[in-house]
C-alpha cells in the first residue's frame, strides 16, 4: 500500500497551484470542473511520492488557521534532497514573502527540516 494523493481545500485554486509549481517542482494536470457542483481541482504530481489534489468550491467553511496546533492533518513534509536545498528554499520562500515558522534546523530525532506556511497557512515542512 501507498499514500496516493492528499486533498487540500482552498480558496484561491491558480495561486495555491502556482506555489507548489514554483517552489517544489510540481506538475499540474488540466482542471477538473464539476459544473452542478461548482467544483473544480488540480492534480499536483512530483518526481516522486504521493500527489496534492487542490480542491475548491463557492462556499466553504473557512478555518482561522494560527501557528498554534489544532486536531487534524499538521504539515505536509516535502522532501528537497540535501541540506543546503532546505536552507536555500527557505531563504527563497522568506525572500518572496512567506512565512517561515521554524528556521532550519536538526530535530531531536534526526531530521533537519524548516516550515514555512503555504499562501493559505498550510504547514509545509521542507526536509531532507
Amino acid at each position: 500500500m501507498r499514500v496516493e494523493h492528499i486533498a487540500i481545500w482552498t480558496d484561491n485554486l491558480e495561486r495555491l497551484k502556482e506555489f507548489y509549481i514554483t517552489y517544489f517542482g510540481a506538475k499540474s494536470n488540466q482542471k477538473y470542473r464539476n459544473d452542478s457542483k461548482k467544483f473544480e481541482s488540480y492534480f499536483l504530481s512530483f518526481s516522486e511520492g504521493c500527489r496534492i489534489e487542490i480542491m475548491q468550491r463557492p462556499n466553504l467553511l473557512k478555518v482561522n488557521k494560527s501557528e498554534d496546533d489544532y486536531i487534524g492533518l499538521a504539515h505536509l513534509a516535502i522532501s528537497v534532497g540535501s541540506k543546503s536545498e532546505v536552507i536555500s528554499l527557505t531563504e527563497r520562500l522568506r525572500k518572496d514573502g512567506y512565512k517561515v515558522l521554524s528556521e532550519p534546523r536538526t530535530t531531536g530525532d534526526g531530521y533537519f527540516e524548516s516550515v514555512i506556511a503555504d499562501p493559505d497557512g498550510n504547514k509545509i515542512e521542507i526536509t531532507i
